[in-house]
């Protein structure tokens, strides 16, 4: 195991610490986060890790980096991820989702440079971002209690148990050389992260409890993503899945 590979395992172990310890406290008021005070401990572990750590590589990257070749880098990103989206498009049998991005994998790896230029939105060919918690839910499995992942951050029961899949799926993960694999899932979060520094600063300045703020979005976001954009009005757990719609 090498150094990284060490170190994320140091870290997720003190978040699992954490989830235990926060286990005996008080229940939560709100029906979908069931296990807010371990949460809520796991939230502010999260946290620690990226003031100290993902926070200040984002800055560093954005500093370093010029702008055209931070986008070169998110394009290239994102045509590896387009890759696991077209198998969960075929999954929830989406054939014009499908076809799309099988074309914008083609058109932006040949035409683009291997993935850095996003020819296809150019072109008015959109992105469609799919994952097997999507999949799942496309399916009728209920997204379950709201959980914080230790590094990972929010998440539903389903979605944490969907993410291993998604893992084993990224096509960074059929590269037979570990460093390069490392290297990869560490730029990808950086530059995930860059992302979402404006966006972090704003929501811990605004909002009076950042934690529910996190939350509600993440949530809903989710529901868009599961029902592509036209959620029901209305939801709760046992809603009818767009599958059976």
């Amino acid at each position: 195991m090498n150094a990284i590979a060490r170190r994320f395992s140091l870290l997720l172990g003190v978040g699992m610490l954490l989830l235990l310890q926060a286990c005996a406290t008080v229940k939560s008021a709100d029906a979908r986060d069931p296990w807010e005070p371990m949460n809520r401990s796991i939230y502010q572990f999260n946290d620690a890790i990226d003031t100290v750590a993902l926070k200040p590589a984002a800055q560093l990257y954005v500093k370093v980096l010029p702008s055209m070749v931070r986008t070169g880098v998110n394009n290239f990103l994102g045509n590896l991820a387009d890759v696991w989206s077209i198998a969960n498009s075929a999954m929830q049998l989406k054939g014009q989702a499908t076809a799309e991005t099988f074309i914008r994998i083609n058109v932006n790896t040949f035409m683009g440079l291997g993935g850095i230029l996003d020819v296809a939105s150019e072109m008015g060919i959109e992105k469609r971002r799919e994952d097997f918690g999507q999949t799942l839910g496309y399916w009728g499995v209920k997204p379950g209690p709201y959980v914080v992942l230790p590094l990972f951050g929010p998440s539903t029961l389903r979605d944490a148990l969907a993410f291993p899949v998604d893992m084993q799926g990224s096509v960074t993960q059929s590269l037979s050389d570990e460093a390069t694999r490392n290297g990869l899932l560490a730029v990808r979060l950086v530059d995930m992260r860059s992302g979402l520094l404006r966006t972090v600063d704003a929501i811990k300045a605004a909002s009076l409890d950042p934690y529910s703020f996190v939350r509600d979005a993440y949530l809903q976001k989710r529901q868009n993503d599961i029902y592509d954009g036209n959620p029901p009005s209305r939801f709760d757990y046992s809603e009818t899945p767009p599958a059976s719609r």
